[in-house]
């Protein structure tokens, strides 16, 4: 058996009931194949994809806090540190009740080749709750953000372990996280990113992930004698990646027409009214059946159904495993010409193998929504340097780094005889930065 087949299957074994992760290691496996079959039998007796699958280190704690009548609750409390070979570890916090050790673990092998592709010296971590901050009040969030961090303070440090944002962790979460970590430890360090801009947060941070997904999607749509102006672009997800996103858009010359939350979604003809979707979402923290109160003329549907609509380039910026194979073959049928991934893996595998054969340009997840971590990490250097760039500056560096992604793995998937599979360019691209690492580090 060909060793990755081994090493897929093993994982399977000794991770049951993880499916998200196994999906994640196929993929990527999968990918990187040509590259391990160079020097298979060298990188089986270091055991190299052992190595890379398995955590360096995981940590579970129990999370008690008391609500505001008194009741005392007990969450779930994670922190998954998958690899450091190039620098330290950064990922994301998620409060979800989703939030499960499979889900962190396929969302950290993930980073790990994320955090590779950006150029930045950041190695691959995840993190997070089942802790709901959906219908809390201010101060049970605090409450439960205190509890959290009083347990992970002692796992993660500016040279250690660098925690972010992802889903229910905004700027809020990130501050009272912060208050906390800053008390216990008595010191003011760049340990978390994302920060407000009065505590050493950068400029352009908020809008980061969905810029970078958009000029990632223009460099990658040039590379294919397409340009963005004029497209029309369907857009799911409300959170903070969909709503900088269709801001981008906008910018750029595009025009998205959909978003969509976790009971409905929005079609709006005349394009998408991003003040309206700020209101709605960053302020009044609501739903978007409000929607149609500042769009009369659009329509709001529950549910699922984004991919129906029309369009040339399509944005999954919700969750994972949000587009199936019947979403992809609605996209194709509908004539779209590219799909690039805003959030974590929102397509299954089917649906990606669906979209690639039938010629949909497709820019995966760890390539095309890096630029949120790419972001943090030029946080984190101003905040080592005591310094604030402007947003232009942060804008700029941000810009400048998807095109290099893009370039990248492009270069990476013609090297392999996979030019147009984006996929694997992005998967070797970035395996490769590791594998030189953790060859040189010696077997750690």
């Amino acid at each position: 058996m060909a060793y990755v087949d081994e090493v897929i299957a093993k994982v399977i074994e000794k991770n049951p009931g993880q499916p998200e992760f196994h999906q994640t290691i196929r993929e990527v496996l999968e990918s990187i194949r040509p590259v391990i079959e160079e020097n298979e039998d060298e990188y089986r007796k270091l055991a190299l994809l052992e190595r890379l699958t398995e955590p360096e280190r995981q940590v579970k704690f129990r999370v008690p806090w008391t609500d505001d009548n008194g009741q005392v609750h007990v969450n779930c409390g994670y922190r998954v540190q998958f690899n450091s070979a190039i620098g330290p570890y950064k990922g994301g916090l998620r409060f979800h009740p989703s939030v499960n050790i499979g889900i962190l673990k396929f969302l950290g092998f993930e980073q790990i080749f994320k955090n590779s592709l950006t150029g930045l010296p950041i190695g691959g971590g995840k993190g997070g709750s089942d802790f709901d901050p959906k219908g809390k009040s201010d101060a049970e969030v605090m409450r439960f953000c205190q509890s959290f961090m009083t347990e992970l303070f002692r796992h993660i440090g500016p040279d250690t372990d660098v925690p972010a944002g992802d889903i229910g962790v905004g700027g809020r979460e990130i501050g009272y996280l912060y208050g906390q970590y800053k008390r216990l430890t008595n010191s003011y360090q760049s340990v978390l990113t994302g920060k407000g801009l009065t505590f050493g947060g950068s400029l352009a941070r908020t809008e980061a992930t969905g810029y970078g997904l958009l000029y990632f999607t223009r460099a990658l749509l040039k590379r294919n004698g397409i340009d963005l102006k004029d497209k029309i672009v369907d857009v799911s997800g409300a959170g903070n990646v969909a709503i900088y996103a269709i801001e981008k858009a906008y910018q750029l010359g595009a025009k998205p027409v959909t978003c969509s939350d976790s009971t409905g979604w929005v079609y709006d003809p005349e394009g998408i009214d991003v003040n309206a979707l700020k209101e709605i979402k960053e302020v009044q923290r609501g739903r978007l059946t409000e929607y149609k109160k500042y769009r009369p003329n659009s329509e709001y549907h529950e549910g699922r159904g984004v991919w129906q609509i029309k369009c040339d380039i399509a944005l999954p910026c919700a969750t994972q495993n949000e587009v199936g194979i019947e979403d992809a073959k609605q996209l194709v049928a509908n004539g779209c010409a590219a799909l690039c991934e805003g959030a974590n893996m929102p397509c299954t595998l089917e649906a990606t193998k669906y979209l690639m054969d039938n010629h949909v340009i497709f820019g995966p997840a760890k390539a095309a929504n890096a630029g949120g971590v790419a972001t943090s990490a030029l946080e984190m250097t101003q905040n080592h340097e005591r310094l604030a760039w402007t947003f232009e500056e942060v804008d700029n560096k941000l810009c400048q780094i998807m095109e290099n992604i893009v370039e990248n793995i492009d270069s990476a998937a013609k090297r392999y005889g996979k030019e147009g599979d984006y996929v694997a360019g992005a998967n070797i691209a970035g395996f490769l930065k590791v594998l030189d690492a953790m060859m040189a580090q010696g077997i750690v």
